[in-house]
């Protein structure tokens, strides 16, 4: 017993391992591994080629004629690089595209398909092409249905484009997608998860929101999947959640209606014209003076109208009031005060002064004898 109890536990153990090992195995299964690549598929892939021949057709607006003139060679030049041919019916406004019995590739009259769709939704040529390869893929996203009003409609579009494009290029850098917004379509070309994500964005932003929002959610996604921890954890925890708000305020009307106080008794009925007539005195008057009064009234108001129209004729010839020029003058600084004392002492000095004759000399010598002798004698 003891032995069979041990053969029991020991086939139990190794059947959970097994079952680990088959976890484990479908885990590795499902991670792509980095760096990995599809292989190109070759014409040793389909030696014998297409058993019929398929064909796609697209019509391209007027406008488009003169870039699909000009860049047609280089779309035949790059379709039968794929052996797929391509013709172009100006008087029908339409592109064509068929298989011959060359391709061996039965996916790339669809990429041949997707070319001249782009082509058709303004999507240039250097840009288009990128479609022929593996990894690109190309996503015609309908925005003209879903906003109904016309102005509504341009405003959105143009916030998904931003102030000279700047939202649409950074969905463009985070998206590794190429956008084009043209009438009432939005052409995307990119890998698969970038054209899922710009499809969410533009779809959010013609539902009225802005796409700021998904820009920032993108920004924190390409930051998590860079780190290899956080990578295979849950990010709801890590990305914002951004609320609409709703203002429930009711609109108010521009013309409110004052409601009148309630009365029982009707209103006073209106005066009739023989009403009036009676209360002026008219009705008692003849037809002759009726008339006449009447004319009397017409010609009071013509003549005022008269009178109106020659005021207003004659304005044109009452000449405008002119300025006066006042010119400047560069007068001479005064001093606001008058030195007085200055004054006094020029005018002194100019009565002592004599014209013309120097200024009078003192004697200092000493008085002689001879001067006393001459006037002893005198």
């Amino acid at each position: 017993m003891a032995a069979s109890t041990r053969g029991d536990v020991s086939e139990t153990q190794a059947e959970k391992k097994r079952e680990n090992n088959n976890k484990q195995d479908d885990s590795d299964l499902l991670t792509v591994p980095e760096g990995w690549v599809e292989p190109k598929f070759m014409r040793e892939d389909n030696p014998r080629g297409l058993l019929e021949e398929s064909s796609f057709a697209t019509l391209f607006p007027k406008y488009r004629e003169s870039y699909l003139r000009e860049c047609w060679p280089l779309v035949q030049r790059a379709l039968n690089d794929i052996f797929i041919n391509a013709t172009l019916d100006l008087i029908e406004g339409s592109i064509t595209v068929t298989t011959t019995k060359k391709t061996f590739d039965p996916y790339a009259i669809l990429r041949a398909r997707d070319l001249i769709k782009l082509l058709a939704r303004s999507v240039p040529f250097e840009q288009a092409v990128r479609i022929l390869q593996d990894d690109m893929a190309c996503d015609i996203i309908k925005i003209g249905s879903v906003v109904r009003n016309r102005e509504r409609f341009v405003k959105r579009r143009q916030r998904l484009i931003g102030p000279k494009g700047s939202t649409l290029k950074a969905l463009e850098l985070l998206t590794n997608c190429y956008v084009m917004v043209q009438g009432n379509t939005v052409s995307s070309l990119g890998p698969y998860n970038g054209l899922k994500e710009v499809r969410k964005v533009v779809l959010d932003t013609m539902k009225n929101i802005h796409p700021i929002y998904n820009i920032k959610t993108l920004m924190i996604k390409r930051e998590l999947a860079s780190d290899p921890e956080l990578r295979t954890q849950s990010w709801e925890r890590f990305l914002p959640n951004f609320k609409h708000k709703h203002a429930s305020k009711r609109q108010q009307p521009t013309k409110k209606k004052i409601k009148k106080e309630y009365t029982p008794f009707p209103p006073p009925q209106p005066e009739s014209k023989v009403d009036r007539e009676l209360a002026s005195g008219e009705f008692f008057l003849r037809e002759r003076e009726k008339r006449r009064k009447k004319m009397t009234e017409i010609k009071v108001k013509q003549a005022e109208a008269l009178s109106r129209k020659q005021e207003e004729r004659k304005k044109a010839f009452i000449p405008p009031k002119e300025k006066k020029i006042i010119k400047k003058t560069n007068k001479a600084p005064v001093k606001d005060k008058l030195d007085i004392e200055a004054i006094k002492e020029k005018v002194k000095k100019a009565k002592n002064k004599k014209l013309g004759a120097p200024p009078a000399k003192t004697s200092t010598v000493p008085p002689t004898g001879h001067s006393k002798n001459t006037k002893s004698t005198s």
